[in-house]
């Protein structure tokens, strides 16, 4: 590990052999009546979410899912979600997490690859589940709002379920789909309690202990004056959505196993945010940069009360400088971290020290995490690591990468090399072992032969004034490879295109400058807050 953790916490934790389902029950037993969920006047504490998915997990055998079958939840975020989750994996089922805006291709391609047999949906996605049902396997459908009653009268201790952690799948997560076609990324349940300690234990300065009952708990080691957030007292309002990597491992088992409240909002509206902020003392702020974005817009953030805030986190895409500079001003006192992870590594690689005296550096998502190395290779092909400060694909070796894709042994083989995970990002390593992320290797332009990172014009847009968003693809030309055209979000018509163009051109090389602007309305971003590039680069092509 490239940094020096502080007194009492160690540089690399020893994870109990669990199932996911100990995280629930230790929680359980550790935090008891606090409140785990809220939505509007709604809550859950954490005794009554194991005693719900304890009942759920019943049901759902009763009505013939067998350990080893998998159950999709195609819902939004709703109180019923981690009963269900944590119920599927308590039953000894696969949980697959299926976007509930998923059109109806998508979604039946998906359902069918993971051979789903039942899912828990939810209001108009229930519609779209049952025009696609026939094309199938699932035979189980249970509403979100009827969990409870499909529910009653089941027992309220978890099932007598044998679970192999290393074999038995806990989650069958498909890709962002960023790129194309989304691919069923398999994730035992050792994946996921590591991955889930692994950022439990590095926010927290804790180490991984089994309590009296032998089920999964925490012991903070790291002083209050190293690590302000103290277990069981975190309140975060939480938008990532939990059918994604960064909500199932850092929206729902992070906060389960630190005793955190998650508060829900249906959809996302800055004032509305800031006010819940202010009114329920939130300690954490955490999602993708499209979250922190609209907050440095909304002119409530300079005024609400948020001086309860002591972190913010940031994954899913780089933070562009300007705005992680603006909040540091907003929040002079918090640790504000940036993660770097993907669905292939459960949810995460790297992150900024979360400690006080830490060093983050700002344009880096940070060192590995526990028991994770990261190499830089060259991005042509090759596994000999490069040296220090040399852009290169990004490759990551720990015990949170994936098995494999879901029937798809040569794409498997493509990205799996004795252990490392080729990710098919393009990064820089420093001599301290900080990451950076330069782009995605196929977001790369190839101009005249020149490589052209996208993140590095967008960086230079996002800190011109007005621009409230920018992103960069490739238009392709015969004769020179693939062009710079720039898609970008004004603040008003005062920022003009010639002003942009000379503002960025004047500041790079001459095969990097960028070519065309296109002023949109908005950037299309996925569920989880990542551009989707494919659909700017489909528009340039219609």
């Amino acid at each position: 590990m490239p940094i020096t953790m502080p007194a009492g916490v160690p540089g690399s934790l020893d994870y109990p052999e669990v199932p996911v389902g100990s995280i629930l029950a230790g929680a359980a037993a550790r935090y008891g009546d606090r409140v785990a969920y809220r939505h509007h006047d709604r809550t859950l504490t954490f005794t009554q979410v194991h005693r719900a998915a304890c009942r759920f997990a019943h049901a759902l055998r009763a009505h013939g899912v067998q350990p080893g079958d998998t159950v999709a939840i195609h819902a939004p975020n709703c109180l019923a979600y981690p009963v269900a989750y944590y119920g599927i994996l308590l039953a000894g089922a696969t949980f697959t997490p299926a976007n509930p805006l998923l059109p109806p291709a998508d979604l039946a391609a998906q359902l069918a690859d993971s051979g789903a047999v039942a899912a828990v949906t939810f209001g108009k996605a229930a519609q779209a589940l049952a025009a696609v049902r026939d094309r199938t396997s699932v035979r189980l459908v249970v509403e979100a709002s009827e969990v409870d009653e499909f529910s009653v009268g089941q027992p309220e201790t978890a099932p007598d379920v044998e679970i192999d952690i290393y074999d038995r799948l806990a989650h069958l997560a498909y890709t962002g789909g960023t790129t194309g076609r989304s691919k069923g990324v398999e994730l035992p349940h050792r994946n996921v309690v590591v991955n889930s300690l692994q950022y439990a234990c590095w926010g927290s300065g804790s180490v991984p202990v089994l309590d009296a009952d032998g089920n999964l708990t925490l012991d903070q080691r790291g002083s209050e004056e190293e690590y302000r957030g103290r277990l069981g007292t975190g309140v975060a309002i939480n938008l990532t959505p939990w059918f994604h990597a960064m909500g199932t491992i850092g929206g729902l088992n992070v906060p389960m196993l630190s005793g955190t409240t998650i508060v829900l909002q249906d959809g996302f509206d800055p004032v509305r945010y800031l006010a819940d902020a202010e009114r329920l003392r939130v300690t954490q702020i955490g999602g993708a940069p499209a979250l922190f974005a609209a907050l440095l817009n909304c002119p409530d953030f300079a005024t609400r009360d948020l001086s309860s805030v002591r972190s913010l986190t940031s994954g899913a895409a780089p933070l562009p400088h300007e705005m992680l500079r603006a909040l540091a001003r907003r929040f002079p006192d918090a640790v504000i971290n940036e993660g770097y992870g993907l669905t292939e590594v459960t949810m995460g690689a790297t992150s900024g020290p979360a400690f006080r005296s830490g060093t983050r550096k700002q344009g880096t998502v940070g060192v590995p995490v526990f028991d994770t190395e990261v190499k830089i290779v060259p991005a042509e092909g090759g596994e000999d690591p490069l040296p220090a400060g040399e852009p290169g694909e990004v490759c990551i070796r720990g015990p949170q990468v994936m098995r494999g894709y879901h029937n798809r042994p040569e794409e498997t083989a493509a990205v799996l090399v004795d252990g490392w995970l080729h990710t098919g990002d393009v990064g820089v390593l420093d001599k301290e072992g900080y990451l950076s992320i330069v782009d995605r290797k196929k977001d790369m332009l190839l101009y005249k032969g020149y490589n052209v990172y996208p993140r590095e014009l967008e960086e230079l847009l996002m800190a011109q004034p007005g621009v409230r968003a920018a992103a960069v693809v490739g238009r392709r030309r015969a004769d020179v490879g693939e062009l710079p055209v720039a898609f970008v979000v004004r603040a008003g018509e005062s920022v003009s295109e010639e002003a942009l163009l000379a503002a960025v051109n004047d500041n790079v090389l001459p095969y990097k400058r960028i070519r065309e602007l296109i002023f949109v309305d908005e950037i299309p971003v996925s569920a989880a807050g990542k551009v989707l590039k494919r659909e700017l680069r489909a528009q340039l092509g219609a």
